[in-house]
């Protein structure tokens, strides 16, 4: 009896406890600003995808935002955070939408896994670009804010490894649609690499931390 009443009253205690730990969890894997995974959630739900269906085709997207520095000069850094918010919720909408999952990776870069029920990546490159470069309302203050997106796709297997093969490949593609112009897409291909360092922004957050799979960021 007394073992049972001891039980019942840490019972509040212990699940005051998990609650905790979940929250930690779920704050590790989110990005605090538009509440979607950030990268290491991104490799969280990637590494399921491997361990589940590790022959499965994916498609892994890239999208840098085009010059959104311009969106902080002239709105500023609170209206930028409520730009990133938008463009994240509708790039959070487009993957649900196709099953899959999406990210947040550092300032106004994103990232999206899809499972590959099509080989027409054109056709989602375009979905999301059109998208994304929807006038967004900022403020009642302020005309409607619009933005543009450079996308790199790459089709790989879901056994490929997260940062080596998946993300680095749409990141090709990705640079070699910025190295295009303004809200372009490119598809990686076998022999793709990255365009001269001209082409190129220089290193962004992700980039300093070289983080590897297996790794947290």
């Amino acid at each position: 009896m007394a073992f049972a009443l001891g039980r019942l009253t840490a019972w509040p205690r212990i699940h005051g406890l998990r609650t905790q730990l979940a929250d930690a969890t779920s704050a590790m894997l989110h990005d605090p600003l538009t509440g979607m995974l950030n990268r290491a959630g991104l490799q969280a739900a990637h590494a399921t995808l491997a361990k589940t269906a590790p022959a499965q085709p994916i498609i892994v997207a890239l999208i840098d935002l085009d010059d959104f520095k311009h969106i902080n000069d002239t709105h500023g850094h609170g209206r930028g955070d409520d730009l990133l918010i938008d463009v994240g919720d509708r790039i959070t909408d487009i993957a649900a939408l196709h099953g899959g999952a999406a990210a947040r990776l550092a300032g106004d870069e994103y990232a999206a896994l899809l499972p590959a029920h099509t080989d027409d990546l054109n056709r989602i490159a375009d979905t999301l670009a059109t998208i994304i470069s929807q006038p967004i309302a900022l403020s009642a203050d302020d005309s409607p804010a619009t933005v543009t997106a450079s996308v790199g796709l790459a089709l790989v297997d879901a056994g490929d490894p997260f940062t080596e093969v998946a993300l680095h490949h749409a990141d090709i593609a990705m640079y070699h649609a910025k190295r295009q112009g303004r809200n372009r897409h490119a598809i990686y291909q076998l022999g793709m690499t990255m365009p001269p360092a001209q082409h190129r922004r220089g290193p962004r957050l992700r980039d300093r931390r070289q983080p590897t799979d297996g790794a947290t960021a």
